[in-house]
């Protein structure tokens, strides 16, 4: 078996699915040759337990920022604050999870186009890249990049089809996949993959959820990584090793880690 050093590069280890095990967790896929994990939060208070995390333990680090979902509770000035504050630990390693979500409608929209821009401002300040949540909103978060222009971002989970997100890698940004793009029904995601430059692809497990084909219905876990990758050696007809190295090497770039 190879000797693998991924990265889960976005999984949800503050999440409360993994409350009662997840040192167990960590041990799994560590077994497994994964060998850092970066915890994403989805609110400021979600944030402050990602830190935590990444204290404890040496392979976690972090991001601070507020989903689309959570983004009628964003405030400019407090949530500048917190992610100011959590940059000056070097765990924290990105801005997000922020973006727009228009298939749930947790927020409403103008909540999510102003959480989004606010956090797009404050990543550049700060010089942090920013991890980037889209469904249903390609149009509107297209328009946004365009303006604002952040200087490095990953479209995670990315599920587009090729010819309406291949301006995000014309201006030299990541694609992040998840299991999603393992399901049966997901054709146009591995035409995605298959166009897409490896050099510009990360691979993730947004554990606890996605869990990829085969373990569809279980709780997602970072060790599950390995399966992405898989796939996309098998789409680019290339070894899981050089898929292993190159996504690695984008990760660490990515996030400085």
């Amino acid at each position: 078996m190879m000797q693998s050093i991924m990265i889960d590069s976005h999984c949800h280890l503050a999440d409360p699915k993994f409350s009662s095990d997840l040192s167990e967790v960590i041990g799994r896929a560590l077994a497994s040759g994964i060998d850092r994990f970066v915890s994403i939060a989805d609110t400021l208070e979600e944030g402050d337990k990602c830190l935590e995390l990444a204290e404890n333990y040496d392979q976690i680090f972090c991001t601070m920022g507020v989903h689309p979902h959570a983004a009628s509770t964003w405030d400019t000035e407090v949530g500048k604050s917190k992610i100011v504050e959590a940059s000056q630990n070097p765990k924290m390693v990105a801005v997000g999870e922020v973006g727009l979500d228009y298939h749930y409608m947790n927020s409403p929209k103008e909540d999510q186009i102003r959480a989004f821009r606010d956090q797009i401002q404050i990543a550049k300040a700060l010089d942090l890249p920013l991890v980037v949540h889209n469904r249903e909103s390609i149009e509107d978060l297209l328009d946004i990049i365009r303006e604002l222009e952040p200087p490095s971002l990953v479209l995670h989970c990315n599920t587009e089809k090729w010819e309406d997100c291949s301006e995000l890698i014309d201006r030299g940004y990541l694609f992040g996949f998840t299991g999603i793009a393992t399901y049966p029904k997901s054709e146009d995601i591995r035409n995605t993959i298959k166009e897409c430059p490896i050099e510009q692809m990360m691979i993730e497990t947004d554990a606890p959820y996605l869990s990829p084909e085969g373990y569809r219905g279980k709780r997602c876990e970072p060790a599950f990584v390995i399966e992405v990758a898989q796939l996309i050696a098998g789409i680019k007809q290339v070894s899981l090793e050089e898929v292993d190295r190159i996504t690695t090497e984008n990760t660490v770039k990515f996030y400085g880690l």
